[in-house]
């Protein structure tokens, strides 16, 4: 098995819905666009990118969202040696279709007092969804390191909450370990980092805006 060295996890660049959720009322979220700054976020964000794989092979996986596809070309890898998919199952959570601002706010509020994994938009998905899917994701991924010649490097271009639920899922976080954390910023990134025991770890912990507080025997 031909694990990579590397999985790097990026969140996408400032989008149009980070700066102004009235867009939402107009626009799909798939289609939503980086802003000016978004762009800058994810031209900058390429530079130690193309540092850190130099002239190694890439496999790259991006959301099919417009955002992260703009992000993952801002990035400036070189073509000839990125391999690259869209991969639907890294999209972000679904909220619904065309969103009511006031009525997403509101069940912004009702997730804040339920919980963010397991409260589901009316129309959309919880968090326990999006894990769900971000594992079948998983298992292909591991499937694909059966290839002897597998790039020695992993970039996965995606959204916040996506992030967080891959590495909940790879490290068998608990659901308050999940709860606990925050997004990464815009253009932001983990890397998950191959070491000679043949573990992973992460290279950096995510902010933490809480204590987890467990139900009992896993926490």
């Amino acid at each position: 098995m031909a694990r990579p060295r590397r999985i790097v996890l990026i969140r996408h660049g400032e989008s149009e819905g980070n700066v102004d959720d009235t867009v939402y009322e107009r626009e799909p979220d798939h289609a939503l666009s980086l802003t000016p700054a978004g762009l800058q976020q994810a031209e900058e964000a390429g530079g130690p990118l193309r540092e850190m794989f130099g002239d190694q092979r890439v496999s790259a996986y991006v959301s099919p969202y417009r955002r992260t596809h703009q992000t993952f070309r801002a990035l400036g890898l070189d073509p000839a040696r990125v391999r690259v998919r869209e991969e639907p199952r890294l999209r972000e959570q679904d909220w619904g279709n065309w969103q009511d601002r006031d009525d997403v706010r509101q069940q912004k509020a009702y997730r804040d007092a339920y919980g963010h994994f397991f409260y589901r938009f009316a129309q959309g998905e919880s968090g326990a969804d999006v894990y769900d899917r971000v594992g079948a994701f998983l298992e292909s991924l591991w499937r694909s390191f059966e290839d002897p010649d597998h790039p020695p490097n992993v970039l996965i271009v995606t959204h916040g909450l996506t992030m967080r639920l891959f590495c909940m899922r790879w490290f068998h976080w608990t659901v308050a370990d999940f709860e606990s954390l925050s997004n990464p910023g815009n253009a932001d990134r983990r890397t998950l980092l191959l070491g000679e025991n043949g573990r992973y770890t992460l290279d950096r912990p995510f902010d933490r805006w809480c204590e987890p507080e467990s139900y009992g025997a896993t926490g």
